[in-house]
C-alpha cells in the first residue's frame, strides 16, 4: 500500500492558489487575504482576513478554500476562520513614517530571510531599467523562486503602477510594513506610501534613510531572491545599497547606442569602486519587429551591450526586443512575462531568469 507523504505548507499553499478572489482576477493567495496557515500532523489551520465590506460575500470563497485544502492527501482535519479587521476608532492603525535621517551601521549587512540581493542598475534614464527589473521578478517567481521586488527609485518610483499594486501598506506596530503581493511576487514601492503625484523632496540624507526603512523594516518573509529596482546613475541610493548591505551582485541594463553604454561603463565602475560584483549586462530596445511585414530594424542600434560586456569582461546576460506589448502590459499593471507568458518578449525575460537560476546566482 502506497505510503501518503506528508502534507506540508507550501502544499496548502498551492490548494489555496486554486481559489478565485471573485472579481479580481487572481487567487486568495496573490490578494494577500491569506494569514496564519499552520500544518501539523495533518491537521491544517489558516484565516481569510477580509475587508468588513466584503466578508458576508466571501463566505462561499472561504468554504472553498477549505474544501480545496481537505482534498490534499495526508490531510486529516482543517480549520478555516473568516475575519474581516477594520481599523477600531479607539485605536487607530500606527502612523508609519518613511524617510529619516540614516541609522549608524557596522558594515555591510545581511538582511534575515532573504538568500540573495540583486541590484538593477543602469547609467542613464530611459533605458527601460525598471520594466527589466518587473519582468525579471515575475519571471523568476515563474520558474519557482520565491521573489520580493524593491523599488528603490525614491524620487520616481514606477513598480506600483507597473506590478498593478496600490493602498498604503500596513503596519502592526508602526515599525513593521507589510508589503503587498501580486504576480506571485512580494513588492514595496515608497510609491506606496504617497499620495498619487505627490513629490518625494529630500536630500540624500533622507534617501538613505528611507532605503534603510524599505530594506530593514518591511516584513519580506524568506525569499530566494530580492530584486532591488534602483533609481538610474550613481547617487546615494546607490551607495548606500552596497555599502550598508551584502549583495550577491548587480546587473547593468543598457540599450545599444554608444551614449547608454558610456553610462553603463561609469554604472560598473562605481559597483567595481564598492567591491559589488558585477553579474552581467542586458541590453533592452536590442531590435524592432515590424508586427505587418515582420522586418527587424535596430532603431537604437544592436550589439553593444555585448560587445561591451565581452570587452569589460563580465557576463552577457540577454536581449529583450523592443515591443510595444512590453509597454502596454507595464501600463496595465501585469508585465509582460504575465500578461503575455508565451510570447518572444516573455521569452526573453524567462531565458534571463533560466540563466541566472542555472548559474546558482538565485
Amino acid at each position: 500500500m502506497p505510503v501518503t507523504e506528508p502534507v506540508t505548507k507550501d502544499d496548502v499553499m498551492t490548494a489555496l492558489r486554486s481559489i478565485q478572489m471573485p472579481g479580481s482576477g487572481r487567487d486568495i493567495v496573490e490578494a494577500d487575504i491569506v494569514r496564519a496557515v499552520t500544518v501539523e500532523a495533518g491537521r491544517v489551520s489558516f484565516i481569510l482576513e477580509v475587508d468588513p465590506a466584503q466578508g458576508e460575500a466571501l463566505e462561499p470563497t472561504r468554504a472553498a478554500a477549505q474544501a480545496a485544502v481537505e482534498a490534499l492527501p495526508g490531510v486529516t482535519a482543517v480549520s478555516s476562520l473568516l475575519t474581516a479587521h477594520g481599523p477600531s476608532p479607539k485605536a487607530p492603525p500606527p502612523d508609519l513614517k518613511i524617510g529619516r535621517h540614516p541609522t549608524p551601521q557596522a558594515g555591510p549587512q545581511a538582511v534575515p530571510g532573504i538568500r540573495h540581493i540583486l541590484a538593477i542598475a543602469s547609467g542613464k534614464g530611459g533605458v527601460g531599467k525598471s520594466t527589466v527589473a518587473a519582468n525579471l521578478a515575475v519571471a523568476l517567481a515563474a520558474e519557482g523562486k520565491k521573489v520580493g521586488l524593491l523599488d528603490a527609485d525614491i524620487y520616481g518610483p514606477s513598480q506600483p503602477r507597473m506590478m498593478g499594486v496600490s493602498g498604503r501598506p500596513r503596519s502592526p506596530d508602526g515599525k513593521t510594513i507589510l508589503p503587498l503581493v501580486n504576480h506571485g511576487v512580494t513588492i514595496m514601492s515608497i510609491g506606496l506610501m504617497l499620495r498619487e503625484g505627490e513629490a518625494v523632496v529630500w536630500r540624500g540624507p533622507m534617501l538613505m534613510g528611507a532605503l534603510q526603512q524599505l530594506m530593514g523594516q518591511v516584513a519580506w518573509g524568506e525569499l530566494d531572491a530580492l530584486i532591488v529596482d534602483l533609481p538610474p546613475g550613481t547617487g546615494d541610493v546607490q551607495l548606500t545599497l552596497s555599502q550598508k548591505y551584502v549583495l550577491t551582485g548587480a546587473i547593468l541594463v543598457s540599450t545599444p547606442q554608444d551614449i547608454a553604454l558610456l553610462d553603463a561603463r561609469k554604472a560598473l565602475d562605481m559597483f567595481d569602486k564598492t567591491k559589488v560584483p558585477v553579474l552581467g549586462l542586458i541590453e533592452n530596445m536590442s531590435s524592432y519587429i515590424c508586427p505587418n511585414c515582420g522586418h527587424e530594424e535596430h532603431i537604437f542600434g544592436h550589439g553593444g551591450a555585448k560587445a561591451e560586456a565581452a570587452r569589460l569582461g563580465v557576463p552577457f546576460l540577454g536581449e529583450v526586443p523592443l515591443d510595444i506589448a512590453i509597454r502596454l502590459a507595464g501600463d496595465s499593471g501585469t508585465p509582460a512575462v504575465a500578461a503575455h507568458p508565451a510570447s518572444a518578449e516573455a521569452e526573453a525575460f524567462r531565458a534571463i531568469a533560466r540563466r541566472l537560476i542555472a548559474d546558482r546566482i538565485v
